[in-house]
């Protein structure tokens, strides 16, 4: 979603909802190193009952940080992912459930921007190789000193995708980390951990978001469960808004733009790879250390409270006089469904609406303008009403020739006053020399001018303004994708093959006519197998994460599809500045050729490969203490078990269906450690099984507040509404040894900082005043939910 832009607006406009997480450190005593004791109370006072950790966005910055030396070796790699995870653990300490989700296989409509990033992270990785060459022989010509180059294999990111060695030894790793920490962490003992590993089909935080939905179907589900979700990822705020969970809080590290980076040629700082001039690093004195070394600082958490966000929405979208009965939950739903127009995995934004230029705010002026017109909602429980949508549409379009004007009117006024160091209008930095050497790219659309949209449809599609057929079938498609995305978001994956077959949107004047437009989609559709996926979405670079005579398609002049894996391709920068935020032309996969080559390389995978290639479940794993270990050991001796019911009474009202390993993690039985730097496991007293939550094929999520749940506590106050809009949001750090003693707000969070805190680093924040009570819902100061173990 364009994940700095809608959390930089996010926070700026609603600055109440973060709050700074505070972190217990370990310590030392007598050179013992002492780790936190998770069973005790969570420092920031708040008790989490599941924590569910979106866990692409933890091995990607893991197994290659931007900002940090890489880890050696794969082994490594697994170690800074468990310490990142104990990190994370730490600071949520759930009391009832973990759930790790990987991304497995993804719906067709997400390959294409998966295809996407992995072919450009190709070809900058040549382009990057082939620039500091170059630079390299510069440098060394002028008498400069380069360290020497170091012959070392480039780890190629792409091997993160379901189907590749690297990610079933992920898996096997991780069973070893939960047995391990099942076993020997206090904090641990008592709560159930799912694994949906890259096996399972779907994206890590939709597989999440299902397990959510499955479980409030439940008549056991208790509507008061504190969730807690993991992820930098800007659609988790829409995720966790579309659960109608009360109490859903979302944890992420904070984001900080701009930060430096060593060049990669001479590995100092200040300095970009083209500026390099070789210069000897400074020693600091008598040793042979250096000081200009890469600054290493771990990155803080910040939480993000979604009950707040709701709270700022219900002012935000109330309505006054309507034609019909008002619902706060529903216009929540309209709010994250007007959210897609600016930006989403799935469909290119509409050219005219760009967050950084108040979008979604117009969208939601313009919603609460119309609404007496439409009569009613835009959606209903992820279904969409397409007659009401196009009154929006039809809005947005009314003003889309002025909202060009104005935009080409802003960029010329912040270029002619930014200088040196300044920031431009997408928030980087200007350097003094940009307008040299970095010429503005050509723009032949000038959406700013007249006759815009005639030169827009010919040259991003190469038709003329005037085959209205051809204009439909874009505007088709691009509704459909909103339905899809809509059904995606809150009732689950509705299609695996559809996509959007377009590189680029319509015009919000082009939606007309659009009530009949979608009906539904194709019943029984499947997921692709997971060597399927990565024929969809690989460069023929990374080739050799498949095997050999698959791979030969991708690279061999006489493959029949040859084509799906060009060397190079154009990107078209779409009135951008910079060539991440273009659009990559690649051609669009067709399923049936893909397939049909297929069928001929099929009967060459071994046993493992084949293994590699098939779809799994999740697995569930307690310790020896937990009510369900019994009972899953007595299944493993039982003569007859598969899909077996797990009794609710004894895993928190969780139910589902248990099945057996074929190679099961059992009480007792010694767990060897797949990493040779971290030692066995001889006393485990871990158990696990494989799980599929149980789930009516016909349900149908009801995005309504579940009965019995309690509706946190106001806790914004009259001057918040002032900052809110007026106000960049700033973050409170550092112990103030003058401020009040801390205090819980109403949401069951810290607020401000005590002398009691000094030991932690940094503190919390919050832009809320503190409130008149602790209490709030199950939540009592410094006490676990009256459901915690």
């Amino acid at each position: 979603m364009g994940v700095p832009a809608f959390f930089r607006w996010l926070s700026r406009k609603y600055p109440s909802i973060i709050v700074h997480c505070l972190e217990e450190k370990s310590k030392e005593c007598s050179g013992v190193r002492v780790p936190v004791d998770t069973s005790k109370p969570n420092p920031n006072e708040v008790e989490f009952d599941n924590l569910y950790l979106d866990m692409n966005g933890i091995i990607h910055p893991c197994t290659h940080p931007e900002d940090k030396p890489a880890p050696k070796n794969e082994d490594e790699m697994m170690v800074a992912i468990f310490e990142y995870m104990d990190r994370l653990f730490n600071i949520v300490r759930p009391r009832r459930v973990l759930y790790m989700a990987i991304d497995g296989v993804a719906p067709r409509a997400k390959m294409n921007q998966q295809r996407s990033r992995r072919f450009r992270a190709s070809k900058e990785g040549v382009e990057l190789a082939e620039e500091k060459h170059k630079m390299r022989e510069e440098v060394i010509q002028r008498g400069g000193y380069l360290p020497p180059e170091e012959i070392k294999e480039r780890f190629d990111s792409n091997c993160i995708t379901p189907g590749t060695e690297f990610m079933n030894n992920l898996a096997k790793c991780l069973r070893y980390y939960i047995a391990d920490r099942l076993s020997n962490n206090p904090g641990w003992r008592n709560i159930t951990v799912f694994l949906s590993d890259a096996s399972v089909p779907g994206e890590g935080e939709h597989k999440i978001m299902d397990f959510i939905r499955r479980q409030r179907a439940q008549p056991n589900h208790d509507p008061n469960t504190h969730h807690c979700l993991c992820g930098a990822d800007a659609d988790l705020i829409m995720l966790g808004l579309a659960t109608h969970e009360p109490n859903f809080t979302i944890i992420r590290e904070e984001f900080k733009p701009n930060k430096p980076r060593p060049c990669s040629l001479c590995g100092q700082m200040g300095h970009e790879i083209k500026d390099c001039q070789g210069m000897a690093k400074e020693k600091k004195g008598e040793h042979d250390e250096f000081a200009d070394s890469i600054p290493v600082s771990e990155q803080e958490f910040i939480f993000i409270r979604l009950s707040i966000l709701r709270e700022y929405l219900e002012r935000e979208l109330t309505m006054a006089s309507l034609p019909f009965p008002y619902d706060f939950e529903r216009s929540v739903d309209d709010w994250v469904f007007m959210c897609f127009f600016v930006g989403n995995d799935f469909l290119p934004h509409l050219p005219s609406l760009e967050i950084r230029e108040g979008a979604i705010d117009r969208l939601v002026g313009i919603y609460k303008d119309v609404v007496h017109k439409t009569g009613g909602y835009l959606t209903e429980s992820g279904f969409v009403n397409l007659e009401r949508v196009e009154l929006i549409m039809q809005a947005v379009g009314v003003a889309e020739d002025n909202i060009f004007k104005k935009r080409k009117e802003d960029d010329v006024r912040n270029q002619s006053s930014a200088g040196p160091g300044d920031q431009d209008s997408r928030g980087m930095k200007r350097k003094a020399e940009d307008s040299d050497s970095e010429p503005e790219p050509e723009d032949n659309v000038r959406l700013w001018e007249e006759g815009w949209k005639q030169r827009y449809y010919k040259t991003k599609f190469d038709v003329d303004v005037t085959d209205d057929e051809f204009r439909k079938k874009v505007v088709k498609s691009y509704v459909e994708g909103l339905c899809w995305v809509l059904r995606y978001y809150y009732q689950g994956c509705a299609s695996w093959k559809w996509y959007f077959p377009f590189h680029y949107a319509p015009f919000a004047s082009d939606f007309k006519d659009i009530k009949n437009m979608f009906t539904d989609f194709e019943k029984g559709t499947k997921p692709f197998m997971p060597l399927e996926q990565l024929m969809g979405v690989f460069p023929a670079a990374s080739g050799n994460f498949l095997p050999t005579s698959w791979r030969a398609l991708m690279s061999d002049p006489d493959s029949s599809i040859i084509d799906f894996y060009p060397d190079d391709f154009a990107i078209d920068l779409n009135g951008k500045k910079y060539a991440w935020q273009g659009v990559a032309l690649l051609p669009f996969v067709d399923e049936r050729r893909l397939r049909a080559a297929l069928e001929q390389v099929y009967p060459d995978l071994t046993t493992d490969e084949s293994k590699r290639n098939s779809l799994g479940s999740d697995v569930v794993f307690v310790a020896k203490s937990h009510p369900l270990c019994d009972f899953i050991i007595e299944l493993y001796h039982a003569e007859s078990h598969e899909g077996t019911e797990i009794p609710a009474e004894l895993c928190h009202g969780i139910l589902g269906t248990l099945n057996l390993d074929d190679d099961p993690i059992l009480p007792n039985k010694p767990v060897e450690s797949p990493i040779p730097m971290l030692r066995d496991i001889s006393q485990n007293s871990a158990v696990g099984s494989f799980m599929d939550p149980q789930y009516k094929e016909d349900y149908i999520f009801k995005a309504v507040v579940l009965p019995g749940a309690k509706i946190p506590n106001k806790v914004l106050k009259p001057h918040d509404w002032e900052q809110s809009n007026h106000r960049p949001w700033r973050p409170q750090l550092g112990f103030n040894p003058n401020r009040q003693q801390a205090h819980l707000d109403q949401s069951g969070f810290r607020y401000g900082h005590g002398p009691s805190q000094s030991q932690h680093r940094g503190g919390p924040y919050s832009n809320a005043p503190p409130p008149s009570s602790y209490h709030q819902g199950n939540f009592h100061r410094g006490q676990p939910s009256s459901y915690s173990l």
